[in-house]
């Protein structure tokens, strides 16, 4: 297993991130905890959880048990020390998930020190390594919406300086180590360094965005503040929900898988899709390649990420995407994934 750095850090995450999302509807604790055995026997140390967890699918009957899951197998196995852990705290959605215990899901003082007090609870430690913003306070294009027509910000709307105030006193009374954004945008990002360096406050360590062969568009912006600013990618959705693996392909939706749980995501539903996916899968399939691992393969070798975040809902899916962390794609193979992106580029933003 490689370990990179996180941002300007002194943690050493591995290329590997175990992703959670599916733990507590798709996954039971049981197989949750054989998850994490696994991982870690693998020499995965990073794993990354939020407070809207799981969401495959939404539930009021499931809300919450991703990070009770975790928590239990962490005071189980007293295994602490050996993992990175990151969580999220959600911003402001029409289900708000702290509106029953007095919070509104905005991303101020309140809410934020409200839910890390929760997470912290649920996964029974008293620290989290890498506490990030879900998704941004203020009305932004994301998964996978296009566009601003204009700034829509409400009176409601809490600045990005009220959200760093608030994670520098949880950083100041050690329950948080470090902190990082997800589903951000450029001008966001560059908002949280600029608030950092002028006001003090502490410092971005990571970017948690898509990014997989049907969505290179963090490679257009983004990127280059990953790359200048030590503010490296957690790339989520690396096979594209499930698509790049080629399980979809015809149309076919097998039992259980997330297209079928989770009629939410829309995200890959578009008509360049199955199209883009299929000549990936061929690409594969051409260089004798697991499409998953070429799909994987290709998000580990950019420079700019530090982390892939993989998902599964069976051990043996588990085993295939830990074990592409030892491929490395030749000249030839990255170029036949150029040239399939030249005729399709992004057809998932």
């Amino acid at each position: 297993m490689e370990y990179r750095t996180l941002g300007r850090t002194d943690l050493k995450v591995s290329l590997i991130c175990l992703g959670t999302m599916t733990w507590g509807s798709q996954n039971s604790e049981a197989e949750a905890h054989a998850q994490l055995d696994y991982a870690i026997g693998e020499g995965v140390n990073f794993i990354d959880t939020a407070e809207a967890y799981p969401v495959t699918p939404v539930s009021a009957d499931t809300q919450f048990l991703t990070e009770t899951y975790i928590g239990n197998w962490i005071a189980g196995r007293r295994k602490r020390d050996d993992i990175i852990l990151a969580t999220k705290v959600a911003g402001p959605s029409r289900d708000p998930i702290r509106q029953f215990r007095g919070g509104d899901n905005r991303l101020d003082r309140r809410n934020i020190h409200q839910a890390v007090d929760d997470s912290l609870k649920r996964l029974k430690t008293d620290y989290i390594d890498l506490y990030q913003v879900h998704w941004p306070d203020r009305p932004v294009p994301s998964f996978g919406a296009r566009g601003l027509g204009a700034l829509a910000d409400g009176p409601d709307t809490v600045p990005i300086q009220e959200t760093l105030e608030a994670l520098a006193d949880l950083v100041q009374a050690g329950k948080i180590r470090h902190v990082g954004v997800s589903n951000e945008t450029p001008w966001g990002l560059g908002e949280y360094l600029r608030l950092a360096r002028d006001q003090g406050l502490p410092r971005v360590a990571s970017i948690q965005n898509a990014y997989n062969l049907l969505n290179r568009i963090f490679e257009i912006g983004l990127s280059e503040f990953a790359l200048r600013e030590d503010v490296g990618l957690l790339a989520y959705s690396p096979l594209a929900g499930g698509n790049l693996t080629g399980k979809y392909l015809g149309g076919v939706i097998p039992p259980g898988s997330r297209r079928d749980v989770s009629r939410q995501f829309v995200r890959y539903d578009l008509p360049n899709q199955p199209v883009a996916s299929a000549r990936y899968v061929a690409v594969a399939h051409a260089f004798g390649l697991d499409p998953a691992t070429l799909a994987l393969a290709f998000v580990h070798a950019q420079p700019f990420v530090t982390s892939t975040i993989i998902g599964a809902t069976s051990l043996e899916q588990l085993r295939v995407d830990i074990a592409s962390a030892a491929i490395r794609l030749t000249d030839e193979q990255l170029a036949a994934i150029e040239t399939v992106h030249r005729v399709l580029p992004d057809p998932c933003p």
